[in-house]
């Protein structure tokens, strides 16, 4: 992997339709990846390059029953839109959580997480479950694989991120955090309203994802 980049998250409030739209989008037929088992969730994914993938992430309808919160609040989602970015980083979880707490960056507790995928592999990962408040958005959280198969090792690669521009109120500081996650050419930080831009290299040319 040549960057912290590990994955973004495009969630939905319709995983079908999404997926549908966003597959003619982007010319790729995105690959299911899971479910997120009482979290109410699954996903579907689409390789990025460069060990990174777009994870498509909306209501399970085998989970139908599910009630309470989902990820990224799903729940209270309309539409779909970017909502936020993942890091693996370049030194141990548990070391860059401490120096992001210390920083004034706390990222929230590491969580352990599981899906299965379609053919049964289990995945199992650490994760600085994200926050509801600025964590969200611009600020990564951040992830490690543990020994789990990294997702886009059985996925194809026609699409590419060139880039991924954050915006945020505070830029000094959340380029200080990314810094302390690691490095990656293909990360830009300006100072404006909380925003993230991803400009993709498709088969069907140039696609722009916002949230």
């Amino acid at each position: 992997m040549s960057g912290i980049i590990d994955h973004l998250v495009y969630a939905t409030d319709d995983l079908e339709r999404t997926v549908a739209a966003l597959g003619d989008l982007l010319g790729v037929t995105p690959t299911p990846g899971g479910q997120h088992l009482g979290k109410g969730t699954r996903n579907e994914l689409v390789a990025l390059g460069d060990g990174a993938y777009l994870e498509i992430v909306g209501p399970d309808r085998e989970q139908r029953h599910h009630e309470g919160p989902m990820p990224f609040d799903i729940h209270l989602l309309e539409g779909e839109r970017l909502v936020a970015w993942c890091a693996h980083p370049d030194s141990p979880l548990d070391h860059v959580v401490r120096v992001l707490a210390a920083s004034d960056a706390d990222p929230g507790p590491i969580s352990d997480m599981w899906r299965a995928r379609p053919d049964g592999v289990l995945l199992s990962w650490r994760l600085t479950f994200p926050r509801l408040d600025h964590w969200i958005g611009p600020m990564p959280f951040l992830i490690d694989w543990l020994d789990s198969e990294h997702p886009t090792v059985s996925l194809d690669q026609p699409v590419v991120l060139r880039s991924l521009h954050l915006h945020s109120h505070e830029a000094n500081h959340l380029s200080r955090s990314v810094a302390i996650v690691g490095e990656d050419a293909r990360i830009s930080i300006e100072k404006g309203e909380p925003a993230l831009i991803a400009t993709l290299d498709t088969p069907r040319g140039e696609v722009v994802l916002r949230g």
